[in-house]
């Protein structure tokens, strides 16, 4: 494939500021025709199906859903090169380095954009693009287990499993959760954080907060029906009255 070819490409990150970004540095770069750009993961599997791609630039981390996961639901021989972009640092994108086909680690310039193109059309021609399925194939059983959570921890990735996890809570555009004596940040909303730890023993007891039953100790009734949920690490979390039948159904069912 010529540099001067056009790469017809689909831009996918929920961040407005990071696509107008990709956006004016595949311009710069020449010989890119952007096919669509979407904020969101399940909007991102919608194009990849609809249009004819040769190269998807795909945000690892998403308020839907990770880069991962958009890749988990698209048949792998319908889905085509990606570059991943993300803000995690290099030690945590040693693990999927051999396998993605390039990334750009924010903040990333016109020269790197570059350097990932012309990555792109190499791969694109002869023995790449036959071995396209196999990589990603290889890619996806290495990121099967989509319950892990990657949180970012200053200059370190944090993989936290659901039940590490002792209570959630709202703060802003993201959750915080509690780890222990830890509390790690992830872009997410209380709902899509609620439906993805449903399945792992997670109840809202709040609206702006979940907590893990097996780290609960004792729930002791207040005044005017709302109650404190006392957890095994000594936290004491306020149950809102309207929250507190779902939670008091799942309580007593481990008792």
């Amino acid at each position: 494939m010529s540099d001067l070819t056009p790469l017809r490409v689909l831009i996918v990150d929920d961040e407005s500021v990071a696509r107008e970004r990709l956006r004016r540095l595949l311009s710069k770069a020449g010989g890119v025709t952007i096919e669509a750009e979407c904020a969101d993961g399940i909007s991102a599997i919608r194009a990849i199906s609809k249009h004819d791609l040769d190269l998807v630039l795909l945000d690892v981390q998403m308020s839907d859903m990770s880069g991962f996961e958009v890749l988990r639901r698209v048949e792998v021989k319908s889905m085509p090169p990606v570059i991943f972009v993300t803000a995690f640092d290099r030690f945590a994108l040693q693990a999927f380095e051999a396998q993605a086909l390039d990334y750009l680690l924010k903040p990333f310039g016109e020269e790197r954009v570059r350097q990932a193109l012309v990555r792109a059309r190499t791969f694109l021609t002869g023995a790449g693009k036959l071995a396209r399925q196999k990589q990603l194939a290889g890619l996806l059983a290495r990121t099967q287990d989509s319950t892990r959570l990657l949180v970012k921890d200053g200059d370190r990735v944090v993989l936290v499993r659901p039940e590490e996890i002792d209570w959630v809570e709202s703060d802003g555009d993201y959750v915080r959760l509690h780890v222990g004596s830890e509390s790690h940040f992830i872009r997410s909303t209380m709902t899509q954080m609620e439906e993805r730890l449903a399945g792992h023993g997670f109840v809202r007891i709040h609206r702006s907060r979940l907590v893990n039953l097996d780290r609960i100790k004792e729930l002791r009734p207040l005044l005017q029906g709302e109650s404190v949920v006392v957890l095994k690490s000594g936290a004491r979390l306020n149950a809102s009255q309207n929250c507190l039948k779902q939670f008091q159904n799942c309580f007593e069912s481990v008792r």
